[in-house]
């Protein structure tokens, strides 16, 4: 059942919950100020010749006239989509009012909330202001206040992990901020000599520089190569520039709401990775990083688009925050996981070497791939249903692949296992999935 209901046309029925409406901070017009001069600036790039000859037919008393009327327009639309934006948030529920000619209302459950999220891109931290973003079960994307004064956000965040944990609604304003102990710093030499080891960021510089100087040596037309090649180059941008920006100043920290993740150069976050709703942790560890003894630890969380616990940390301390998020799981080491038999080898040469399996008290643990090692660790309790794949190959070489689906709609493959052993894993994995959603703890905020 999902934690928001929407209502189009909703009004304010008369005897309804009285509750007080507020209005987003008066700079968020701006936000949405920028829609007609965009509407316009695309139909000039889909056809520039007409453009730039309608232009040039205008006097400058017209050009000047019809600048004014759409930044005028920009305006009007963006302070009308501020002056019909409200919310409030009642006993039971955070009601959001949007639209002007289409009303959209969403009543989002504060007990089906899984995280609240404050970011705020770098404009937004010159005047001050911040984006408070929801994560709710049963929603695909993040429901949104953009934006909020920076304090108003963060008391509000904090009444609404209150209201999720369960406080009563006189007292969860009082509660405040719950106080957060560090576990991982995350240094930025550490980080950016870490990105340096990477080879995706390599790979797509050096594809970005080699693949549009072979397409001028054939073409010799700039625009093919400027197309090319620009996506190529700010793919690698993103890929080593960009994660630096974005994983700059990388902070976990543990509070009673959950763990907190505070990290970013330019645009600052505040995320929260709610307690019981983690469904698959992975241990990323690309070949350059092995030496080092470093890790990425990444996530899989039901209701929410967070996904990344810590960018780069040792083995040791990743394990310990594993531990955190995960009480009572423990990582298996490398011994433990058992390779598939070698006539796998027929069904994929070399890279069968890669795949691994573990399955303990407490989780299902598959590992995959060669140069970039992948570690995926489901606890019983968050298996939603169990699979067995073969193919007509594999088949006759006696191996079938078990899969297991999780809460976040993922799947965790162990692949090429000896077909006897799939079957018994089959019916294994089941009966520890029943007795582990038995003996979990709910999910649910700590209180």
């Amino acid at each position: 059942m999902s934690g928001v209901r929407e209502a189009a046309g909703e009004e304010h029925a008369p005897g309804a919950e009285d509750v007080r409406e507020r209005r987003l901070h008066p700079v968020t017009p701006l936000r949405r100020a920028w829609a007609p001069v965009a509407v316009l600036v695309g139909f000039a790039v889909h056809d520039p010749n007409g453009a730039q000859r309608r232009v040039s037919e205008l006097a400058a008393a017209q050009l000047l006239a019809g600048l004014a009327v759409v930044l005028l327009g920009g305006a009007l639309y963006g302070f009308l989509s501020w002056w019909f934006t409200h919310f409030a948030v009642t006993d039971t529920e955070l009601r959001i009012r949007t639209g002007l000619f289409f009303r959209r209302t969403a009543h989002i459950r504060l007990d089906r909330l899984q995280a609240v999220d404050v970011t705020q891109p770098l404009a937004a931290r010159i005047v001050g202001v911040a984006k408070l973003k929801l994560d709710v079960v049963g929603t695909e994307k993040k429901d949104e206040l953009a934006y909020l004064g920076q304090e108003e956000a963060s008391v509000l965040r904090a009444e609404l992990l209150a209201r999720a944990a369960g406080f009563a609604p006189e007292t969860a304003r009082e509660v405040g901020e719950a106080p957060v102990r560090n576990l991982v710093h995350v240094q930025p030499r550490m980080l950016a000599v870490s990105l340096l080891l990477t080879g995706t960021t390599w790979g797509m510089l050096v594809a970005g520089l080699a693949v549009p100087s072979f397409l001028w040596f054939i073409t010799h037309n700039v625009w093919t190569v400027l197309a090319v090649g620009l996506p190529m180059l700010g793919g690698a941008f993103a890929s080593s520039v960009g994660r630096f920006i974005g994983e700059y100043d990388w902070q976990v920290g543990e509070s009673p709401d959950g763990l907190r993740i505070d990290h970013g150069l330019l645009d600052k976050t505040h995320e929260t990775v709610p307690p019981g709703r983690v469904q698959t942790v992975r241990v990323v560890e690309p070949w350059l990083w092995r030496r080092r003894g470093w890790v990425r630890v990444e996530l899989d969380v039901a209701g929410s688009s967070n996904s990344v616990l810590v960018p780069v940390a040792s083995r040791e301390v990743a394990e310990s925050v594993i531990a955190r998020i995960l009480p009572g799981v423990r990582v298996p080491a490398a011994a433990e996981l058992i390779r598939p038999p070698a006539r796998a080898a027929w069904c994929l040469p070399v890279w069968w070497k890669g795949y691994g399996l573990a399955v303990t008290d407490t989780v299902f643990a598959a590992r995959h791939g060669l140069l970039r090692r992948r570690l995926s660790l489901v606890p019983h309790a968050k298996v939603q249903s169990v699979r067995l794949r073969q193919g007509p190959w594999e088949r006759y070489k006696g191996v079938a692949d078990v899969q297991v689906d999780t809460g976040a709609n993922k799947t965790v493959t162990a692949r090429l296992r000896p077909a006897g052993e799939a079957v018994a894993l089959l019916s294994a994995q089941a009966e520890r999935s029943r007795t582990g959603r038995r003996t979990a703890r709910p999910d649910r905020w700590m209180a």
